[in-house]
């Protein structure tokens, strides 16, 4: 096997490839509770219902969940209670409860001090076992909770229609307890409540994390609310965030300068590596988009790791050694693995002043972070071996491994812990020896391969943590992680995805303690948004309840969660979502060019619903066909590859309104793709195909762009009834269009918020997209092909008129 596979196109290629195994969990009131409700909440102006208006419910799936009659609601009058003598923890856990019920519901209920549990009035009481009210409930009521019971990290939530009570195991618990209540609050005509539930939970795995950049300094809100509002929520524990030079030195300010040259260097060449290696050979994970290709402040830093901990998220820093190292040296050239290359990415491990460099700078990070684990890369050896001269005469296997020592003992004489990617540490991976590679111009060089079974034997400390990216199928996955089994490491699934084959058989191993997916990308909303969701919901699911779904289930669960997911990342609330507003439709049907049915495309949109069609507090009109003769949408196509016959723009479709949004009701003919920020880093917004854009064009002539781009806030108008494994839509809502259930169409609800308020907006144009090349499939340097034609078919446009 090639040892030049790589950790993201391992991620491309199995995300491609696999599919679900077809094993669910046993269906329950939990269950149901869980999946229910997975189509939006739509309404027909009859007052008929499509979808279900019930929360999504708990997620990831708690363990045992029985739901009873009745409500506790919540208000102004609401009381949480407190012991006398209240925990940090305590506190926190009510003062967390007010500020979500207040920021997201414009409710405030009152934190009152009680020396024993109220007798006559509703409260709501959180805490762990060691809560003297809690523990007073638990001797009342009986529910059995101890340190062991559920045990580490797990809860008892009990609501009724007199109390909300929060029992956890541990703080962590009771935490945990906290977020599976946070999804159980809605609103249902005009009243806050959650459903009387009774709630049994406990994680199945201990590590449950995902990787990230650090964020650069324009995205640290979004890093926090990320924090608070998902991984929280969804009970992850663990944040491996990756360093660089990302944050300030002191030591070393030349690594920061350097750092900042490298990232412009690399972007402004147009690359997703950098330039100037020997021969132009295949560098890796330049990750220049790390830091937003800046850096923060050590106090910037601090902050963020207070935060993780205060959501009981433990921040492991990756600090890349050995390999990736380009962090290092940009300005220490001279520490080469590969003498003469302008950006290099080894370092020699022969050299004593690699090691001085590396832990000047790890201290630092230590210093800040003050961690309990350290993950060290290790990972993509793929720097030509031979070419040091204190190298050359070395066995490959050896030199690692013995890095590998080095690094090792310097943190554990700190008493820290080491994590490493393991690729190295198999042969069935990186192949046997020394491993020969040719250039585009003919250069031949050979890098390493992994080390043989006895080097990892007798070099490699096996109480260093492995994260296991290689666990495919495709890979010998089982075989790759029976030998870490075998020699004596543990492991967790490292860019971990949530279809992994045989996962429930697989988890029985007692050393695969976790798992954690990554975000191979810059640290912000769209790259998440667009991406990420459907991987990190779907991991949270498994390492928690071990509830492995088909690709389409989960992505129709991850469609149902956008608007939540949306407002929590963005930390805004859309206009026609803000409380007292009128969302009123325009009458676009003097714009229509096509009918329902189309044969370019195949589309059939004979099947969908007419009048008016509500969905939360959006109003759309879908006019009757006949209307306007047989032409009862606007269509323009996206000119791909070949001619595309449909008109290439809409002129003049007329609104006269001084909006505060405009929410567009659109679909696109047939899929695109949405391919991963980190294929085109150096323009991560073109990574999703563009279809289009809409012209919005003001009383005085200003225009605004919006970009129509597949996955960020379209898709196809029947994606439900093939929904493509990863395939849904962050910045758009899906609206259940089709009259019946049995052939959906699907439209999608993207709001867009005037940056002009007070100035009337006279006319959209609609125009569709030609020549458009965003992303490779893998990671050259270069933009991909011309997208193939596609066409963006608009049915209505509503606003959120001015107040007053």
């Amino acid at each position: 096997m090639s040892n030049k596979l790589d950790r993201r196109s391992f991620l491309g290629r199995t995300t491609r490839s696999l599919l679900a195994a077809s094993i669910f969990p046993v269906t329950s009131q939990a269950d149901r509770s869980q999946f229910g409700g997975v189509l939006p909440d739509a309404q027909l102006g009859g007052g008929a219902s499509v979808g279900l208006s019930d929360p999504l419910g708990i997620f990831p799936g708690p363990h045992e969940m029985v739901e009873s009659k009745g409500h506790f609601f919540l208000n102004e009058g609401s009381t949480i209670i407190i012991p006398a003598a209240a925990s940090e923890n305590d506190q926190r856990l009510a003062h967390s409860l007010v500020e979500g019920l207040s920021d997201h519901h414009g409710v405030q209920p009152q934190v009152r001090r009680e020396n024993s549990l109220p007798k006559d009035n509703p409260f709501v009481l959180m805490g762990s076992i060691n809560n003297p009210l809690v523990h007073e409930f638990c001797q009342k009521h009986r529910p059995d909770v101890t340190a062991t019971n559920p045990g580490p990290e797990g809860y008892f939530l009990h609501v009724t229609d007199h109390s909300i009570v929060v029992a956890g195991s541990d703080d962590r618990g009771a935490f945990y307890g906290l977020q599976s209540l946070r999804q159980l609050i809605w609103k249902r005509e005009g009243q806050l409540r959650v459903k009387c539930t009774q709630v049994r939970d406990w994680p199945d795995k201990p590590f449950r994390g995902i990787y990230v950049y650090l964020p650069g300094r324009d995205n640290i809100p979004m890093f926090k609310r990320f924090v608070r509002d998902f991984m929280a929520p969804y009970k992850f524990n663990t944040i491996i965030v990756e360093m660089n030079a990302c944050m300030r030195f002191d030591s070393h300010p030349e690594l920061n300068e350097g750092w900042v040259e490298f990232t412009r260097d690399t972007n402004y060449s147009r690359r997703n590596y950098p330039p100037g290696p020997l021969h132009d050979r295949e560098q890796n994970s330049s990750h220049q988009d790390c830091g937003d290709g800046g850096f923060l402040e050590k106090d910037e830093v601090a902050g963020l790791v207070a935060w993780c901990r205060q959501h009981h998220i433990e921040v492991i820093p990756a600090i890349p050694s050995l390999t990736h190292a380009f962090y290092l040296l940009t300005r220490h050239k001279e520490l080469s693995e590969v003498p003469g290359e302008k950006w290099p990415d080894t370092y020699c491990a022969s050299n004593p002043k690699s090691y001085k460099l590396l832990f000047e700078v790890m201290d630092e990070f230590l210093e800040v972070i003050k961690p309990g684990m350290v993950h060290a890369g290790h990972d993509e050896w793929f720097a030509p071996y031979g070419l040091c001269p204190c190298c050359k005469s070395k066995n490959p296997g050896e030199v690692f491994g013995n890095d590998l020592i080095k690094v090792h003992e310097y943190l554990a004489n700190k008493d820290i812990k080491m994590a490493i990617w393991g690729d190295y540490l198999l042969e069935s991976v990186r192949g046997k020896g020394l491993r020969k590679h040719v250039t585009h111009d003919g250069w031949v060089y050979y890098s390493p391969g992994a080390m043989t079974a006895r080097q990892v034997e007798e070099l490699v400390p096996k109480d260093i943590l492995i994260f296991n990216w290689f666990w495919s199928e495709r890979e010998k996955g089982r075989s790759n992680e029976a030998q870490l089994d075998d020699f004596g490491f543990r492991q967790i699934y490292g860019n971990m995805q949530p279809d992994i084959q045989e996962y429930p058989e697989r988890i029985k191993r007692s050393t695969i303690v976790g798992g954690a997916p990554s975000a191979w990308e810059a640290t912000n909303e769209f790259n998440f948004g667009k991406d990420l969701m459907y991987s990190f919901l779907g991991c949270s699911n498994l390492l928690w309840s071990t509830g492995v779904m088909e690709p389409a289930q989960l992505s129709s669960i991850v469609q149902a969660s956008i608007p939540r997911l949306r407002r929590d990342l963005s930390g805004e609330t859309l206009p026609s979502e803000a409380g007292d507003v009128e969302v009123i439709p325009i009458d676009i049907a003097a714009s229509f060019n096509m009918p329902l049915r189309q044969s370019i495309f195949t589309i059939d949109l004979s099947g969908m619903r007419t009048g008016r069609v509500t969905t939360r507090n959006r109003v759309f009109d879908l006019t009757s066909p006949g209307a306007e003769g047989d032409k009862t949408i606007v269509m323009v196509g996206t000119e791909g590859e070949t001619p595309n016959p449909l008109p290439r723009e809409v002129q003049g479709i007329r609104i006269g309104e001084d909006a505060t949004s405009l929410l567009f009701l659109h679909a696109c003919a047939r899929p695109a793709t949405n391919k991963e920020a980190y294929r085109l880093i150096w323009d991560m917004r073109d990574s999703a195909d563009l279809l289009g854009w809409y012209e919005v064009v003001y009383d005085d002539g200003l225009p605004e762009l919006i970009p129509i781009r597949y996955g960020v806030n379209i898709l196809e108008w029947n994606w439900r009834r093939r929904p493509r494994r990863g395939a849904y839509c962050y910045g758009a809502d899906e609206v259940a269009c089709g009259r019946d259930g049995k052939d959906p169409i699907s439209l999608f609800a993207f709001e867009w918020q005037s940056p002009r308020l007070g100035q009337v907006i006279r006319e959209v144009n609609l125009k569709g997209s030609k020549g458009f090349r965003g992303a490779v499939q893998g990671f050259e340097n270069a933009f991909g092909k011309v997208i193939t034609e596609n066409a963006v078919m608009l049915k209505a446009i509503s606003s959120v008129k001015k107040r007053g």
